[in-house]
């Protein structure tokens, strides 16, 4: 366990607090009725170390920045002193308002907040693009006390000059790591702007680079910092190991043969784009067993929600998916996670493999690698400060040959990975010296005089 204060001679208090008795059952955090009903419905018998350290702070009233792995139970960490600080129905305008990064990701935190709420009248709305606003607006203006939103919706309707954020006293920004890699930091700001100075804010993350620290420097007045498990830190349940894949074939090959294993009942597979997303789909949709269903930013909200939800049933076997998919979503009993292509942002694969081995149940990541992407896969190791056992590849297997436009394609990454770690480097690619006997000689005006005579 981690503890890290900023401004120690102001925060005191907050160190004695954090040194108080550490919560065993939820009934010791002394929350309403209400709250402790919905927490036995749901079968929650002791807090995760995340909740035992954060939720007693949030109560109090402190600015908290946790970094938990993914799967911890962040989620529940904030909602549920969130839902005690709001505790009921009030007025028109809101009270509360959690931002995260995607839509995905602010719909599972809506649909958390219904759950948790169930059992009381507060009332919420979930803001996010690629639907019309018109129903949201109508939810605000018949009133609402938690607003859940992506920062882009949130600012859109507020320009709109539907929502009042006079009332609003806690802000949570989830998953702020993906928030900065995606350029949310001038909306934050902005949004700052919009809310009253005096807050509790909350941020939560399951990385913490420097672009977060920045944030957290700018908006979080004197936090207690709880990091759980150390930064970009790998869930204990998950069994890691890497495949050597020459080729986009032998990949393709080698996941027709792990799929033919009924032990890979539920699958995650992550490319890194979207056509690599649709190739892989295609092949396994006609060659495996068991239902196959393909998302990314091009899908649409309907088909992206419909495929969670059939996935998190059990309905779906396979779920293919670019990033977009990576963090936040909360699917229980993932059995494998393949990383088809290894993630050039080396934090994603925290998440990726983040998706199995939930709620201490235990997981398995694979991943593939051609000769390119062990150079990002040393680094990876290297952020996860652990090394990723490598698997012999399988004699039922041939080892296919890799193009010659493929084999380009590997050569100039290797290149691009090499100059960006040594700017002096010359690799394949680097542009060729033409020797003085190689250059061509210009003609003299003689001879074009010559030329046009004849």
């Amino acid at each position: 366990m981690y503890f890290c204060e900023t401004n120690e001679h102001k925060i005191s208090s907050l160190v004695s607090l954090s040194m108080a008795k550490i919560a065993e059952q939820f009934e010791d955090f002394k929350l309403n009725p209400q709250l402790l009903r919905v927490v036995s419905d749901l079968g929650y018998e002791q807090p995760t170390p995340v909740q035992q350290r954060t939720i007693p702070l949030i109560m109090a009233g402190h600015d908290v920045l946790g970094i938990a792995q993914t799967g911890t139970g962040k989620t529940a960490a904030y909602l549920l002193p969130l839902l005690m600080k709001v505790k009921y129905a009030q007025g028109n305008a809101p009270r509360a308002l959690i931002l995260g990064p995607t839509k995905e990701l602010v719909i599972q935190i809506d649909q958390q907040v219904g759950l948790f709420a169930k059992n009381t009248d507060l009332r919420k709305v979930c803001l996010y693009g690629g639907i019309g606003p018109s129903g949201q607006i109508e939810t605000i203006e018949a009133g609402v006390d938690i607003v859940t939103a992506t920062p882009g919706r949130f600012l859109d309707i507020y320009r709109r000059g539907v929502l009042n954020t006079r009332l609003i006293k806690t802000l949570v920004l989830d998953e702020a790591d993906r928030m900065m890699d995606m350029g949310f930091m001038p909306q934050i700001r902005e949004i700052l702007e919009k809310i009253p100075v005096k807050r509790q804010n909350l941020l939560f993350s399951a990385t913490f680079p420097d672009k977060v620290q920045i944030l957290s420097d700018e908006f979080l007045e004197f936090p207690q910092k709880i990091e759980i498990t150390r930064q970009s830190t790998v869930a204990d349940t998950v069994e890691q190991c890497f495949y050597f894949t020459s080729n986009l074939k032998t990949k393709i090959n080698l996941l027709e043969y792990l799929l033919k294993d009924p032990a890979f009942e539920r699958v995650m597979i992550f490319t890194r784009t979207k056509n690599n997303a649709n190739d892989v789909f295609k092949f396994l949709n006609r060659r495996i067993e068991g239902e196959v269903r393909v998302i990314h930013a091009n899908k649409g909200q309907n088909a992206r929600m419909n495929a969670y939800h059939d996935f998190s049933e059990g309905k779906v076997r396979v779920l293919v998916s670019t990033d977009v998919a990576s963090r936040g979503l909360d699917i229980s009993l993932v059995s494998h996670v393949i990383n088809f292509d290894v993630p050039i942002v080396y934090e994603d694969y925290v998440h990726r493999i983040g998706r199995t081995g939930r709620a201490r149940e235990a997981g398995i990541a694979i991943t593939f690698a051609n000769e390119a992407e062990l150079f990002h896969l040393k680094e990876i190791e290297s952020v996860i400060r652990e090394k990723i056992p490598k698997k012999q590849f399988l004699m039922e297997l041939t080892e296919e040959k890799t193009g010659k436009q493929e084999r380009q394609q590997i050569a100039l990454e290797i290149d691009r990975i090499k100059r960006r770690n040594d700017p002096e480097f010359k690799g394949a690619f680097h542009e060729k010296k033409v020797r003085p006997w190689q250059k061509k000689k210009k003609p003299s005006p003689q001879s074009g005089k010559r030329r046009k005579r004849r």
